[in-house]
């Protein structure tokens, strides 16, 4: 028999609010509270915090406090990473994201979702569903990015944008919900 744990990282329905998973919630929002408190001068302590939080992210990343995230372990960022203030990475299922990328404040990336029947959703069922995003990717501020989507390479996301469908690279995508407007 798998445990919760299990389950979610197998990308099957899970409890949320399984006391292991639980735990690795508080101790995923304890080490984002340390990161959030940090001044701009403490350059050294937000990276030694942020690879302790994230299951892997490259030497040259930044992220601009307040962040805050679900597990950090399922977060995987590559070289030359960049968000703004605000940001807010549920990652049940792993987000994916890689080099060179600039995501705008108050950025939300979505790796859960939850059944649309009210019985399961009142047993805290999650449905963790993983989140890519390829290189060279801009995403502008304000945006939503929905569980079990990819975006390819070179992707230019506007301001607002609510993505809930997967892109190839070379375009730029806006709106609610988002569509190619421009093809590069």
């Amino acid at each position: 028999m798998k445990s919760e744990k299990e389950k979610m990282l197998a990308g099957e329905a899970f409890k949320t609010n399984d006391a292991e998973l639980m735990q690795d919630k508080s101790d995923a929002r304890t080490l984002a509270e340390r990161f959030n408190r940090s001044s701009e001068d403490e350059i050294i302590l937000r990276k030694q915090l942020l690879r302790q939080l994230f299951g892997k992210c490259g030497e040259n990343i930044m992220i601009k406090p307040p962040f805050h995230c679900d597990y950090g372990y399922n977060i995987f960022l590559g070289e030359k990473f960049f968000a703004n203030f605000d940001c807010v990475f549920l990652d049940a299922a792993p987000i994916i994201i890689g080099d060179n990328c600039m995501i705008g404040p108050k950025t939300c990336i979505y790796a859960i979702s939850h059944p649309l029947t009210p019985d399961e959703r009142a047993e805290g069922i999650g449905l963790p569903k993983k989140v890519t995003i390829g290189d060279n990717v801009w995403i502008g501020g304000g945006v939503t990015i929905l569980p079990g989507v990819s975006l390819g390479n070179n992707v230019v996301v506007g301001a607002g944008s609510v993505v809930t469908k997967s892109f190839p690279d070379n375009v730029v995508i806006a709106g609610n919900p988002a569509r190619v407007i421009k093809e590069m």
